[in-house]
This record gives C-alpha cells, structure tokens and sequence, in this order.
C-alpha cells in the first residue's frame, strides 16, 4: 500500500498508461491507413480497365457518327447535282427550241449564252468571250416612230445598239425595245427587234443583261413593197385621173367641132390616150398578181 501511495510510482503508472494508449492508437491508425491504402489499390485496379476501354468505345462512336454524316452529305450533294444537270439541260432544250434569239451578258460585259437562233439570226458560228461591241457593231437604232425605245430615253442618248445594251448594264436603265437595221459579217442586211432587258439577283444585284432577238428582215421587206406599192398606186391614180381628163377633153373638142380632119386627130389623140392608159394599168394589175402570187408562195 505505501508503494501504490508513492508519487513516483503513480508518475510511472501514468506514463506507462498513455504510452500504452498512444502505441495502440498508433496501431489503430497504421491499419486503418493501410486498409485505406488498400481499397484505394483495389479501386484503381478496378477503373483502370474502364478507363482504358472508355476512349476506345467513344473513338468508335464518332468514327460512326462521321461515316454516317458523310454518307448523308454524299447522298445530299448527289441530289443537288441531279437536279442542277436537270436544270441545266431543261433550260438548254428550252433555249435551243426558241424560234427568236436569247443574248446574255455578264456583269463583266462579254456573252456567256447564247442560243443557236441567236447565232443564226446574227451571224456568228461562235458569240464567246464577245462583247455587245463586238456583236452590233456599227448597227444602229431606227429612228422613226416603230423604233419602241423606251420612254425614258432621251434625245442625246447614242442610238447604236451596243451603246444601248451598255446603257442598261453599265448606267442602271430600265427594259427596253428598240429596232435596227443590223449587217451580218457576211454582209447580209438584216432587220432585227432587240428587247434589253436587266438580269437581276434575288436581293437586286444586277447579274448581267438579256436580249431577246427577232428578225423582222421579212415583214420589213413587205412593209417596204407595200409602200412601194402605195406610192406606184397613187402615182397610177394620178396618171389615171391626167389620162381621162385629157380624154374628156379630146372628147369634147370632138363633139363641137364639125372639120373632119380635126375630128380624125382628135380621134386618134383619143385612142392613144386609151392604149397608154391600157399599157399602164396592165402592168400594174400584172405586178400586183405577181406579188400576191409570190406572198401566197412564201406564207404556205
């Protein structure tokens, strides 16, 4: 009992207990950093193979997504050059079964269509690469009442057809209509209607300008003979209405005269009269034959 109530005993005692203690917490907390250890080994054992097959299952999946994506692009842009080749050939057929000639420009001022009436009724074999300079030439607008040039022209304008079609793309014109007397480069004269008209975009940036090409060389050849035959026929009436005037009046210089010889010249004046006037009306009923018979030839 006096060696428990010793202080130097219960000091031993002490510091043997929480050494004791302090060892058997270390141990605890040794395992439970080992146990720690452990699971965490376990566990990054157990991911690796995940993580590994992770990328791999992804890299195959965009690998499909992009085949997939590129096929359907593949099968779109297919369609798109289908129906652009449709396009193309719908409006080449269309252009090279018009009767009257299609002339485009571009922007830049050179032909880039042409359809084959066009080159016909121009006489080119080949339009490429040529400007509206090239094409006109020296072939000027009619000036007269039929030349249909639009309103909004104005008297200082240049009446050469390519200076027109310069108007329109180069100045901002509107449509117009004009007619001219063209000569071909074999020399051929011809009479042609061009309507110029502004090629727009869809958000109205000029792309360039069409002409729309008639040859009239046949209806203005028989506008031209009808006037021809306008001017033969009044200057028949004339000559009709001189002759029987000159007739009546040998006809009544014959009734009060009573000479026989004046009444034989008088006679024979009127006689001649009558033949020349035959003559003349002959031949112009001949030629208004021939002309109808040569219309009706050509119309069928």
């Amino acid at each position: 009992m006096k060696i428990l109530a010793n202080p130097i005993f219960i000091r031993a005692g002490a510091v043997f207990f929480c050494s004791a203690f302090a060892f058997l917490m270390g141990l605890m907390v040794m395992r439970k950093l080992r146990q720690s250890i452990t699971e965490e080994s376990e566990m990054s054992a157990d991911a690796s193979p995940s993580l590994g097959m992770l990328p791999m299952h992804l890299y195959n999946t965009v690998i499909q997504q992009l085949k997939q994506q590129k096929h359907e692009l593949q099968v779109q842009s297919q369609a798109e050059q289908t129906l652009a080749r449709t396009k193309e050939t719908f409006s080449q057929a269309v252009l090279s079964n018009l009767s009257c000639g299609v002339l485009v420009f571009g922007d830049n001022g050179l032909v880039k269509t042409a359809n084959p009436a066009a080159k016909a009724i121009l006489g080119f074999a080949s339009t490429t690469g040529m400007g509206a300079k090239d094409i006109f030439r020296s072939a000027k607008i009619r000036s007269n009442g039929n030349s249909g040039v639009s309103s909004d022209q104005t008297p200082d304008e240049p009446v050469s057809v390519a200076d027109e079609v310069d108007a329109v793309l180069y100045l901002g014109s509107g449509r117009r209509e004009i007619h001219a007397e063209y000569g071909t480069p074999a020399g051929e004269q011809r009479f042609i209607e061009v309507t110029i008209s502004p090629v727009l975009a869809t958000e109205g940036a000029l792309l360039g300008v069409a002409c729309l090409i008639n040859d009239l060389s046949e209806l203005e050849q028989i506008r031209r003979q009808q006037e021809l035959r306008g001017e033969i026929s009044a200057e028949m009436a004339l000559q009709l209405r001189t002759s029987l005037t000159t007739i009546a009046g040998y006809a009544q210089q014959l009734a009060s005269n009573r000479d026989p010889e004046l009444a034989k010249q008088l006679a024979d004046d009127i006689a001649g009269e009558a033949a020349q006037l035959d003559r003349s009306l002959g031949g112009f009923l001949t030629e208004k034959r021939s002309a109808q018979t040569a219309s009706a030839g050509s119309g069928n």
